[in-house]
């Protein structure tokens, strides 16, 4: 036994209710990532991290390699005692960058060269390279390494990169160390052609991994677009092994993209918004830069429980933000990962019950999502 398993527990339509297990741990799923793109939640301690009830962590191959350096994490002992986070960590292959920074990179069958976004200096990076940094990280969700291929994208180009990533995933899943409880997943590509996502899902099924995920979505296309490529794609993923959409999103994003059948989520979003003065609600965001927000004192989010909601007013943390104090930033950042993390919490719940349809409405209804359109900006 490899000691990493997906249970299925629960569906509701589309939407399932698992556990992944590790072996530094078990995931609830669905399941919200919190973000450590370079070891560290920015504005949070990994302890407080945990006390909003994230069980799993995503760090960034990319960023780690080039600081502070793969071998010196190894020979510290791993991520987790280095960032004093001792419950499970899946790391980003490396590919979503090689992504953006295509003005300072080359690319070709074997990998990617590059040059440090930090002094210019100039990297490779390869499936194999990648998987080897990720072992030496010792993180227990390894991904493989792929390209992103970006919106808009002519099939042609978007057949051409989906292709040369599973060329990849081969590579990738031959150069991973097999170890009790620890996983490597595969990442669909296929930009928004159904039968190109439908191609890519079947050839990493073929290679055989442990869990699944969807990339090159949310990289600029419209909602509708995103969802129903999503809703193509989920029939040809295996049903016995978790799924990732990578990159997702607003709590909207999430609530849908569980409609169709994701386990797994992670983005920047909840800690990037703390950090700029917004606060995810239970009845939308808030900009607390906002004058309006100067003299009241109701707490962010009346239902949440989080530390700024039970100690601070939506005063306090305004003139925090307007007067650039960094306890504002970890407060909000701190309210938003915990409402995150109950939201993930609700819909395990919903999903079990078989109340996820209505669940979802009522949702959208106090979100005032009702007339949403396709803008995601």
């Amino acid at each position: 036994m490899s000691g990493f398993g997906f249970t299925l527990l629960a569906r509701d339509g589309r939407a399932r209710r698992g556990r992944v297990t590790t072996s530094r741990g078990t995931i609830e799923t669905p399941a919200f990532m919190p973000v450590g793109t370079a070891a560290t939640v920015k504005a949070m301690a990994p302890e407080a991290v945990a006390a909003t009830g994230a069980e799993i962590l995503l760090c960034n191959t990319y960023h780690l390699m080039l600081r502070p350096g793969a071998e010196r994490v190894d020979r510290l002992g791993g991520l987790h005692p280095f960032m004093n986070w001792h419950r499970p960590i899946l790391t980003d292959s490396g590919g979503y960058q090689v992504f953006s920074l295509s003005k300072l990179r080359k690319l070709d069958e074997d990998g990617v060269t590059f040059q440090s976004h930090h002094d210019g200096s100039k990297h490779s990076l390869s499936p194999e390279r990648s998987i080897r940094i990720q072992h030496l990280l010792d993180s227990d969700i390894t991904m493989a390494f792929d390209e992103c291929t970006p919106w808009p994208a002519e099939e042609k180009v978007a057949a051409d990169s989906m292709r040369l990533s599973m060329r990849w995933a081969a590579r990738s899943r031959a150069a991973f160390v097999e170890r009790p409880g620890y996983a490597i997943f595969g990442i669909v590509q296929g930009s928004t052609y159904p039968h190109l996502r439908e191609e890519s899902a079947k050839a990493l099924a073929a290679i055989g991994f442990h869990g699944y995920a969807i990339g090159g979505l949310a990289v600029g296309e419209p909602k509708a677009e995103r969802e129903a490529t999503l809703a193509a794609t989920e029939p040809f993923l295996p049903g016995d092994a978790p799924r990732y959409m990578m990159g997702v999103g607003k709590p909207q994003d999430i609530v849908a993209a569980v409609a169709l059948g994701v386990d797994m989520f992670d983005c920047v979003l909840p800690t990037r918004s703390g950090r700029t003065g917004q606060a995810f609600t239970c009845e939308g965001p808030l900009n607390l830069r906002n004058a309006k927000f100067a003299e009241d004192t109701r707490p962010v989010d009346p239902e949440c429980g989080c530390v700024a909601c039970r100690n601070y007013g939506r005063a306090y943390l305004h003139h925090l933000i307007r007067s650039d104090e960094i306890l504002g930033p970890m407060l909000l950042t701190t309210h938003n990962l915990t409402y995150y993390q109950d939201l993930m919490r609700a819909l395990r719940a919903a999903i079990v019950e078989g109340r996820f349809a209505a669940f979802r409405a009522e949702f959208e209804r106090r979100q005032g999502l009702a007339g949403e359109g396709d803008d995601d900006a």
